[in-house]
């Protein structure tokens, strides 16, 4: 899928291929593309919503309630893969990131990963941060309740 219109919090990464993500037949391992889907939620994290501040000021960190991946092509060694995380959806205490991972502009695999925010004290999910919301709002995006209960 090609898009101009920058996507809500949306980052991309070059991800290296490297020798031990790959099993005997040189395709990447599907365990792989978790941790891809780390590096990609940090770089979200850290391009628009600091871990620091949220948990030393706010005292609320995100957590990961579910992650789906599609495989449509395997990755192999020497693939040059780009990956791209957005925030898809955003809820009263959920919100949805999706990714794809593309090589040569081809998709290759994509996630959805379902998260809230957690109270470092009490342990329990707290409202998605008011800034997050507010960033949705104006690009237009969908809601999860207007998309649906989260």
């Amino acid at each position: 899928m090609s898009h101009t219109k920058k996507r809500p919090f949306e980052v991309s990464l070059v991800i290296p291929v490297r020798p031990y993500d790959v099993d005997f037949l040189g395709i990447v391992h599907n365990i792989v593309y978790i941790r891809w889907l780390e590096d990609l939620r940090m770089q979200v994290l850290a391009e628009y919503f600091p871990l620091e501040p949220a948990m030393t000021g706010e005292g609320i960190v995100p957590v990961l309630l579910r992650t789906a991946i599609d495989y449509r092509r395997p990755i192999r060694l020497f693939d040059p893969v780009m990956g791209h995380m957005w925030l898809k959806e955003v809820g009263r205490v959920r919100y949805v990131l999706s990714a794809q991972f593309k090589v040569h502009g081809e998709l290759m695999a994509e996630a959805e990963q379902v998260g809230c925010f957690v109270d470092l004290i009490t342990r329990r999910p707290v409202p998605v941060p008011a800034a997050i919301r507010a960033a949705m709002q104006l690009e237009g995006e969908p809601t999860v309740e207007a998309a649906g209960p989260s």
